[in-house]
């Protein structure tokens, strides 16, 4: 419920924290050498290091980046993928007083190597079998040559001061290339200290599922756990794409704490919250980076009531450090809780004034340092905070807010084009960049749309383009082009063609008025997805699945996108389909033939008919004549 106008004339100061917050790596080399046989982090093939060993390959690729030139202050790259060599990079980087970049090796090399470049980078920290080709004079450091190297491990790690960036992050950019967030060291200490002041970490340490790619900054939250103490639990790409399997490796490992989105909870909750009952204590689950939805807040309230799944729901941007408020899930309407101690929240309106609903201000110790080399983005986002003590800055979050009488929040949408797409955060203005810097386009528009189904929960993006003169409406050239330069989780969506974009009475695009993927348009002016298009079929005209596969992976689509009818020529994203959903279709095959299918196989053959050809190869299937 909204609050009085008399009270929200009033801003109440950050809550203070009860200390300073201890450097993290500091806190490391404590439980290393309180606990040393203590499990540090274990992996789904049986691979575990205790914290003594934990420790020790932390402090020899330490020395071995100390001898590459890497000094304190300075950026390492890590190319790696999810096991415990990469938590041993990301501790390194810090033992050396460096701040760590995560280089995907999934994405696009050009986007690595702009990232590479933009940050500064000299020496990446790479497993040779990722494939990274970092730019000329960029020097690679293999992680597993180093163990071996005899490097002096008992060097001490090196004190840096609490500005010392810890990590960056690229996000979205509005101008078609991603920007760098700088998170110093001592705003990664606070989150930390101040998700146990807050009671948001249980006081023992736990067994902690490392559930988000180190590339989004929500797996600082995660990772940074091993610091207490915690032990971590990888959890690969194959055990997020199988639910009931991922509930067997929580049950197995006896695991206490899971972060995920709530598109991904979405998908788990079943098999998850059934091994929470074999579990003692059940499982705490901390859900963010999207809204929860009110059905959803429900369930996990009456699941906490029960004491099988105790929810709490984080909210905060990366400019912020990962969390900036938690709200214990109890209760039937959802909100995003109280500021983390240490966090001030500031609801104010255009004017910044004092309001019981506006946007919301941030501020306090975990705020980044800002955009990596962009002081005019930097200033324009973090500005002077008129509120606090001289020189106190605050973060314009674009979410709009409105405080309750209980002193909650409520989150009410965002203020710009930035979104929040299955978790992923999402400056549309990136990719029609990049979709408009085609030769083939003439202008470009991306939204985002709701996916109906079984699934529940979920979201897509769409993609609006209209042809240059002479060119086709072929969308593979601009799949191929998008790939090229972005991320997956930027470039899974549908792509129609319009004569033209519908304008509203000021000029803008009206994006209420595109049509939906794949319908006819009315009378506005645009024309079907795939009309004109030679050999392309209009929307409900085309060949039927056949053979032995066909019909599965179209049963399967039917049923997670909300289907009638589902063609062997259809592409799963065109029909809505998005990361999150293919998961459930790898499921339901593995459900259907025994076996289970790398997710990536969906994104790099999203026609039914190629992806069917490809999953009997993986399975071992003979394809049917008619699938050739």
């Amino acid at each position: 419920m909204p609050a009085s106008a008399a009270a929200a004339a009033v801003i109440p100061p950050p809550t203070e924290p009860t200390g300073p917050a201890p450097d993290l790596l500091l806190r490391f080399e404590e439980a290393a050498a309180r606990h040393p046989h203590r499990e540090a982090v274990v992996a789904p093939d049986g691979e575990s290091l205790d914290f003594a060993t934990l420790a020790t390959r932390v402090r020899t690729l330490a020395a071995a980046l100390r001898g590459a030139g890497i000094r304190p202050g300075q950026p390492v790259g890590v190319a790696i993928g999810r096991g415990p060599a990469l938590l041993t990079a990301l501790l390194a980087a810090w033992h050396a007083g460096a701040a760590y970049v995560p280089l995907d090796p999934a994405q696009p090399q050009e986007r690595l190597h702009h990232m590479v470049t933009d940050a500064g980078i000299t020496v990446v920290v790479a497993d040779p079998a990722a494939g990274v080709i970092p730019p000329p004079g960029v020097r690679l450091l293999d992680p597993a040559a180093t163990a071996s190297s005899g490097a002096d491990h008992r060097q001490p790690w090196v004190h840096v001061p609490v500005g010392a960036p810890a990590y960056v992050i690229y996000t979205s950019g509005s101008t078609g290339r991603p920007k760098g967030v700088t998170v110093p060291r001592g705003a990664a200490a606070r989150l930390v200290a101040a998700l146990e002041e807050s009671g948001s970490y249980a006081p023992d340490p736990g067994r902690v599922a490392w559930n988000a790619s180190v590339s989004f900054d929500a797996s600082v939250q995660q990772w940074a756990r091993v610091c207490r103490g915690d032990t971590l639990l990888l959890l690969s790409d194959e055990l997020r794409a199988d639910p009931g399997a991922l509930a067997a490796y929580l049950t197995e490992q006896r695991a206490t704490d899971l972060d995920t989105t709530p598109s991904h909870w979405s998908l788990l909750h079943r098999h998850v919250t059934d091994a929470a009952r074999r579990l003692p204590g059940g499982i705490r689950l901390f859900v963010g980076g999207e809204p929860v939805p009110a059905a959803m807040w429900r369930d996990l309230a009456e699941l906490g009531r029960t004491g099988t799944v105790n929810a709490l729901n984080l909210y905060g941007p990366t400019e912020c450090t990962v969390d900036a408020t938690v709200a214990e899930v109890t209760g039937p309407e959802a909100h995003i809780g109280r500021p983390l101690p240490g966090v001030g929240a500031l609801v104010l309106d255009d004017a910044l004034r004092p309001a019981a609903e506006g946007e919301l201000y941030l501020t306090g110790p975990g705020l980044a340092q800002g955009y990596l080399g962009r002081p005019a983005l930097t200033a324009h986002r973090f500005t002077a905070c008129p509120y606090g003590p001289p020189g106190a800055r605050m973060y314009r979050t674009g979410d709009r807010v409105r405080t309750r009488e209980d002193g909650c929040l409520d989150y009410l949408g965002r203020v710009d084009h930035q979104v929040k797409v299955n978790g992923f955060r999402v400056e549309l203005g990136e990719i029609e960049a990049v979709l408009s810097a085609h030769p083939a386009v003439a202008a470009a528009v991306v939204t985002v749309r709701a996916v109906a189904g079984s699934a529940g929960h979920g979201s897509s993006l769409a993609a609006y383009w209209v042809p240059a003169p002479g060119s086709g409406q072929d969308p593979e050239p601009l799949r191929q082009h998008l790939a090229a330069s972005l991320p997956d989780y930027l470039t899974r969506m549908s792509l129609t063609p319009l004569d033209a974009l519908p304008l509203a009475v000021g000029g803008k695009v009206d994006r209420a008025a595109l049509p939906d993927p794949g319908e006819q348009p009315d009378s506005a002016g645009a024309a079907p997805a795939g009309a004109g298009l030679t050999g392309t079929p209009l929307p409900g005209e085309g060949p039927e699945p056949t053979g032995e596969v066909e019909p599965l992976i179209a049963a399967a689509w039917q049923e997670i996108l909300g289907r009638e009818r589902v063609l062997a020529t259809d592409d799963f994203f065109d029909l809505g389909g998005h990361s999150l959903l293919a998961l459930r279709v790898v499921a339901n095959l593995k459900k259907h033939l025994g076996v289970v299918i790398p997710t990536r196989l969906v994104y790099q053959h999203p026609k039914l008919r190629d992806l069917a050809l490809t999953v009997a190869d993986h399975a071992g299937l003979a394809p049917t004549q008619d699938a050739r």
